[in-house]
């Protein structure tokens, strides 16, 4: 057993540190994005720390403890991972029993910069409710033995649908998935934000129910020691390890079935007709200009409506982008420029461009010869973008803006929006050629290992560069709202939005047009990993 377990730990390391081999950029890329959540989780420590003592510092820890065990089960799905360990399938010509496996498994995803967080933020849970020699000798366990749950629900959850994401039976499934995990989280932001008005003390009937739920159970019994009421601490504590029990057992039968049975869910049943199941292209080919553009351009809207994870992520952006200025226009404490958050959301689609052809794209390199193919191979997939995302940006606008009877400054907003749209396709084009990464066809992953740092700095790195990018006219729009008189020039903003998204887009396509045609071996292998 331990040598399996050894193996499999020292597989995952080998995997990590050979994948940040590849380059200085990814190394540093990794370290960056380390440092971030390591910093992050630090903060959390020390402000659940400084809550020790509060009369309501149980109703924090607990629920957070809850929290966390949630984006354990549901955020590998669909943000990248990087952990080639953790897809069962890759093992199955291996002669290993499902148990050993688990086990293995469950010590190799304790390595890493996710967990090193978690128990940050576990300690801190913990050391906030713990008073006396019993209370902090609880919290050992207790942050131990929540750790293990929060890992186990994950690894559970994601051997349940491994070949989810890669079925073509599960692709309505994954999108449906994705757009439940998307309107959950802006329901957190907008409760935490509800909770920052009303007080701590609104949490209290929560942290009431969620301490008997595994695995914040664990962090209620530390208060419940810490109080004297040693049963209760008991039967919390046994509340943990019993589902600490059954995720492991489900887990390994998962497994035995993942790597005993064959996968037919890609399987498709003859056509009896001998119809083609492809889609109208020739109805939207009429619609699309001719040429390399109008096909880059079909290809591209086909990625989005047949891919799974192409269409997870669309359908994604598509729900927070409008959940966003919506649910805060509902609660009356929204501004019309949270409209803007639709153009951003589907501007991080432009990001990554080439990972989603993954190892296809070799096809598309034998076309690009030559700054010009690459520049009209990039302008494609742009205006692809934006046959659905200008309508859609201009619909969340209006819906904002008649939510909040606030017509006066819909042409403004709607020049931002254009203004953000245009940096983010600039940006995405130079981020696809300069930090291309691959997104696995199989498995549950969103990138291949020792890319997930790769990944988060283009996609937040480019996001940061397209604010700086906005800056004009943000501070032209700031300039005619506080100068007298400014307001009835406003209306400017819309065309000036336009025209300088329209501006910045072609100027981004130019200088990723050369970056793109020169680096297209390197392209070519990063986004083939997969």
């Amino acid at each position: 057993m331990t040598d399996v377990t050894s193996t499999v730990v020292r597989l995952k390391l080998s995997l990590l540190r050979n994948g940040l081999r590849q380059s200085g950029g990814r190394r540093a890329a990794f370290v960056v994005s380390a440092v971030l959540a390591l910093l992050f989780g630090a903060l959390q420590l020390l402000g659940l720390i400084v809550l020790r003592g509060h009369a309501h510092a149980d109703a924090v820890a607990v629920p957070a403890a809850a929290v966390l065990a949630l984006g354990w089960a549901f955020m590998p799905l669909f943000f990248p991972s990087g952990d080639e360990t953790l897809d069962p399938t890759r093992l199955v010509m291996l002669p290993l029993r499902p148990r050993p496996l688990v086990r293995a498994l469950l010590a190799a995803s304790l390595v890493g910069i996710g967990p090193l967080f978690s128990l940050l933020l576990l300690v801190g849970c913990a050391v906030s409710v713990a008073h006396g020699a019993a209370g902090y000798g609880v919290a050992v366990v207790a942050v131990a033995l929540a750790l293990l749950v929060c890992v186990a629900l994950a690894r559970a959850v994601a051997a349940a649908n491994v070949r989810l994401l890669s079925s073509r039976k599960g692709r309505d499934l994954a999108v449906l998935s994705g757009l439940v995990i998307a309107i959950g989280a802006q329901l957190v932001n907008f409760g935490a934000r509800s909770l920052g008005a009303a007080g701590l003390g609104e949490l209290a009937p929560v942290a009431d129910v969620v301490r008997w739920l595994p695995p914040a159970s664990a962090i209620g019994a530390v208060h419940s020691a810490s109080e004297g009421s040693y049963g209760a601490a008991a039967a919390q504590l046994g509340l943990s390890v019993a589902a600490l029990a059954l995720l492991i057992g489900a887990w390994a039968r998962t497994l035995a079935r993942l790597m005993t049975s064959p996968d037919g869910s890609t399987v498709q049943a003859p056509d009896p007709a001998g119809r083609s199941r492809a889609s109208g292209g020739a109805g939207l080919g009429r619609l699309l200009p001719a040429g390399r553009t109008g096909t880059v351009m079909a290809r591209s809207l086909r990625y989005v409506w047949r891919d799974p994870k192409t269409k997870a992520a669309w359908v994604t952006s598509l729900a927070i982008g409008l959940i966003v200025p919506v649910f805060n226009a509902l609660q009356g404490t929204g501004s019309i420029y949270f409209a803007c958050f639709a153009a951003g959301m589907l501007g991080i689609q432009m990001y990554n461009q080439f990972g989603q052809d993954t190892s296809a794209f070799w096809m598309v390199a034998t076309t690009i010869s030559s700054p010009r193919d690459a520049y009209v191979e990039l302008r494609g997939r742009a205006l692809a973008l934006l046959v659905i995302t200008l309508p859609y940006a201009t619909l969340v606008t209006v819906l904002t803006t008649a939510m909040l009877g606030d017509w006066p400054r819909l042409p403004e907003v709607l020049g931002l929006s254009f203004a953000l749209l245009g940096a983010m396709l600039a940006t995405g084009a130079w981020t696809s050629a300069r930090f291309p990464y691959s997104i696995p066809q199989e498995g549950h992953k969103n990138v291949a290992p020792g890319q997930a740092g790769l990944a988060w700095i283009a996609i937040f790195g480019g996001m940061v560069s397209a604010a700086l990018l906005c800056a004009p006219v943000i501070a032209l729009t700031i300039a005619l709202n506080v100068s007298a008189g400014g307001e009835d020039w406003t209306w400017l903003l819309l065309p000036v939005g336009a025209a300088y998204g329209a501006a910045i887009t072609w100027s981004g396509l130019r200088l990723a047009a050369p970056r793109t045609a020169a680096n297209l071996p390197e392209i070519l292998m990063a986004v083939s990993r997969g």
